[in-house]
């Protein structure tokens, strides 16, 4: 039998999106989502001193409920034990810039594609750092735990000497970074970019050298959801392809970043 690779699945998977389309007023309606959201990681999810959830993926979640004509519900979980929960009925779908890999593929189906950030290594100005073996071997680097910069770095970088430590959440991360316990930060660039390197403690740290493409990074960022739910699946995937013609989704996320963070189609 041949072997799919995992873009080409996903081709496969954007095709039978646009014909289930033309089903989506006979499919049952779906009265409620519970997204599952991490709320660490501005500017795509975060909670206001008053405690209210904000962020892209919030309004996304939202946009693809109302499109539905369902009720959105959040719930909070950490990131890395998000899949787990997600297996035990916890939530309907993970909604927290989850990248699409190989590995969570075996555990989980994932939406069609809904936009694309890339990785890279924050560090202090002037460190020279760059996200190499080469360049990191001896210093430590912090990464969200269950994340695809993990992954990656426990797959490329520690091997070669680099001390890569994980962390419950990325408020974590950010935290030992300002206070000298971390030599850098591999993380998400559009989340840095206009999360923490706009605040006051990100003032002396910058993107450190290129961003990191690889196989292990994946392409591009859907919705989690449980095996075999393709009724979810079909909703989501029709909603999104609503929001995207519509022009809802350049709306959001011209609210967040300033470049187009969109999967070309």
């Amino acid at each position: 039998m041949a072997k799919f690779s995992l873009s080409t699945r996903l081709r496969q998977a954007a095709a039978l999106m646009v014909m289930a389309g033309c089903a989506f007023g006979a499919q049952a309606k779906i009265e409620q989502v519970r997204f599952a959201v991490d709320p660490s990681y501005p500017p795509f999810e975060s909670k206001t001193p008053q405690g209210k959830l904000v962020g892209f993926d919030i309004d996304l979640g939202n946009a693809l409920c109302e499109q539905m004509q369902a009720k959105c519900v959040w719930v909070e979980n950490q990131f890395d034990g998000m899949i787990p929960a997600l297996k035990a009925r916890k939530f309907d779908g993970i909604l927290s810039d989850m990248g699409i890999t190989e590995e969570r593929m075996k555990q989980i189906d994932f939406s069609v594609p809904l936009y694309d950030t890339h990785v890279q290594l924050i560090a202090r100005k002037g460190s020279g750092l760059l996200p190499t073996a080469g360049s990191l071997k001896g210093k430590t680097v912090g990464v969200e735990q269950g994340t695809i910069q993990e992954r990656y770095a426990r797959a490329k970088w520690q091997p070669y000497g680099v001390n890569v430590v994980p962390y419950g959440d990325q408020a974590q991360v950010e935290s030992d970074l300002v206070s000298g316990r971390l030599d850098a930060v591999f993380t998400d660039a559009a989340q840095a970019a206009i999360g923490f390197l706009k605040r006051p403690q990100g003032q002396d740290f910058a993107l450190a050298g290129p961003v990191v493409e690889d196989p292990l990074i994946g392409p591009g960022t859907a919705i989690g959801l449980r095996k075999g739910d393709t009724e979810l699946k079909t909703a989501i995937d029709n909603a999104y392809a609503e929001i995207r013609k519509n022009g809802t989704f350049d709306t959001i996320q011209k609210r967040y970043f300033a470049t187009d963070i969109s999967v070309k189609q």
